[in-house]
């Protein structure tokens, strides 16, 4: 999706192998990491719940409405909440003993809690 957002360039759309490199270049992943079939796949889910639309005539698939607002979400709470929350996690979590407590640290902690409820949830 991030791929597609980032598609100012192609106006006319994405060939399935035009989308395929651009996601490979951008996440650094190998062609078997992430194969040709199964992009054409998550191209069909996505045409299903009309997040792309193809050309008319064209084998060329582009973000419709819905899925340039959905996409739009999707990346901005990536970059924004799982991303900070993975990289604290990676660095270390704050401390809870310390008498001191920012706000970020008293949200962090009732997210981390509950993630950790759902996590709890999910494994019952």
């Amino acid at each position: 999706m991030e791929v597609l957002l980032h598609a100012g360039t192609q106006l006319a759309g994405w060939r399935t192998i035009e989308i395929h490199t651009a996601l490979l270049t951008t996440c650094g992943l190998t062609r078997d990491a992430y194969s040709l079939t199964q992009l054409r796949y998550d191209v069909r889910k996505m045409k299903a719940h009309g997040l792309v639309e193809r050309e008319v005539r064209r084998y060329c698939y582009r973000l419709t409405e819905k899925g340039l607002r959905v996409a739009t979400m999707f990346v901005l709470f990536h970059k924004r909440v799982c991303g900070p929350l993975v990289n604290t996690l990676l660095q270390g979590r704050p401390d809870k003993s310390s008498a001191l407590h920012t706000p970020i640290e008293t949200a962090y902690y009732r997210a981390d809690a509950a993630i950790q409820k759902l996590v709890d949830l999910l494994a019952a």
